[in-house]
């Protein structure tokens, strides 16, 4: 028995000698196959039409895809912007640029509309899906910047710095503590906890103030924010009252006379970063000047001008009201801002164009399929078609005599959108393939990549 286990032990240790002579093999991370370059078999560039000083990234985004990207600092109107839009495929604005029925009829190839930006009210969503056009926006790549904005008009308000400064800019000392306060310990009430309330209750926390919120969804708090029942409850509470809501009908006027009078804390503040027609201004000029509200900020109006420049003259009332910061829509306004914006959308527009997947798009079908390999030999047909019955059995006759790899369809109001992989399809079926779809009756646009 002693033999025997001799003998083990020099076999496990001519093992591991043998082990530690070889040589060590590296693993390396699973290579994923390239996807496949697709190009549209009729198209020969895409023309790109940049607005308003998008930035620089999208800019180098669309180039770098081969695009032809033509830039203007500013909002194009009118006649101008008629002409313009004609010949492009993709259009990027801003908020000052006006995309009615009007100047979307004179656009014969645009595919898709980029609102470098959070909102799409400058858009006819509808006129725009009816005609197959995909618009993307950008609603979360600001949240940060508007935060860090609402935490400085906390403290501007609270300190009184903004009559502070013009006093000062007039000549005027006027040292005072009277109606000046810290934030630590006081009441902030969020009205709308998305990305922009979230991100502001947790920097509002880490300042020692008390967060409570109202939102018309349950919503997990961070930290120790409290949700509340309504609107009422909140305003009776806060100290501060900071808007982060959407403009529906449901929200237009929210705060008015009622709301800031009657229930909003005597002595309290309101902050509307959200958008003009949330808040009455009328009903909140009057709070600000008979002193029911100590103060407020609004960097959003109902109508704003459409230029830089001595254009602000809509709102007298509000230029005499005191502790009030006015401040020109500026909320996402920072470069970080901007340059994740001009990513976020420009990716989004990039995607739709090389590969027609919609994910995100607010007026359109949201669908998506996986990219097609390089070593596949398959063509992506994108139709998007009236929304009514019968479509998908008449396409999939036309795809009957073809292997369909994948294929996807989904509908959105009076429009639907069908993403479809074919197999084996030669140059000359391409063109029938085409020319099949293109002639349906539903049919609304018809692309086909290769």
């Amino acid at each position: 028995m002693a033999n025997a286990t001799i003998n083990n032990i020099n076999i496990q240790m001519d093992q591991q000698q043998q082990q530690q002579q070889q040589p060590t093999v590296r693993r390396t991370s699973f290579s994923q196959p390239k996807p496949k370059v697709l190009r549209p078999f009729n198209t020969s560039e895409v023309k790109i039409l940049l607005l308003e000083n998008v930035n620089e990234t999208a800019v180098k985004a669309f180039k770098k895809q081969g695009y032809q990207v033509e830039t203007y600092s500013k909002a194009l109107v009118g006649d101008e912007l008629i002409e313009k839009i004609k010949d492009v495929h993709v259009i990027g604005i801003r908020s000052k640029t006006k995309l009615t029925k009007q100047v979307l009829d004179a656009a014969h190839n645009l595919l898709v509309i980029g609102c470098f930006c959070i909102g799409t009210n400058q858009v006819d969503l509808q006129a725009a899906a009816t005609k197959g056009i995909a618009v993307f926006n950008s609603p979360f790549s600001n949240s940060r910047s508007v935060a860090e904005l609402v935490i400085g008009e906390i403290i501007t308000l609270a300190r009184q710095l903004g009559d502070r400064n013009r006093e000062m800019h007039q000549g005027v000392w006027n040292k005072v503590s009277k109606g000046c306060y810290e934030i630590r310990g006081k009441v902030l009430g969020i009205v709308g906890y998305g990305h922009i309330g979230s991100q502001l209750s947790v920097l509002a926390e880490a300042m020692g103030m008390t967060v409570y919120f109202y939102d018309v969804l349950q919503i997990m708090p961070l930290g120790t924010a409290k949700q509340v029942d309504t609107l009422e409850e909140l305003l009776s509470v806060a100290d501060f009252v900071s808007l982060h809501v959407p403009e529906l009908e449901e929200t237009k006027n929210m705060m008015g006379e009622r709301e800031i009078m009657g229930y909003m804390k005597k002595g309290s503040y309101l902050l509307n970063n959200a958008r003009g027609t949330v808040v009455h201004l009328p009903a909140l000029a009057k709070a600000l000047q008979s002193g029911h509200l100590a103060g407020a900020a609004v960097d959003v109006y109902p109508k704003e001008p459409a230029a830089n420049g001595p254009h602000f003259k809509d709102y007298p009332d509000l230029l005499e009201s005191p502790n009030l910061i006015l401040t020109p829509h500026i909320g996402g306004s920072t470069e970080e801002a901007q340059r994740m914006i001009g990513i976020e959308v420009s990716t989004a527009l990039i995607r739709f164009i090389n590969e027609g997947g919609s994910l995100g798009a607010v007026n359109f079908p949201e669908i998506d399929l996986r990219a097609i390999r390089e070593e596949e030999k398959v063509v992506r047909v994108l139709y998007i078609h009236k929304n009514v019955p019968g479509v998908l059995r008449e396409i999939n006759e036309i795809f009957a005599d073809h292997n369909v790899e994948k294929q996807y369809s989904d509908s959105k109001g009076d429009v639907a959108y069908v993403m479809a992989d074919i197999a084996n399809v030669s140059q000359e079926d391409l063109h029938k393939l085409y020319d099949a779809i293109n002639s349906t009756t539903a049919n609304i646009r018809t692309r086909v990549l290769y």
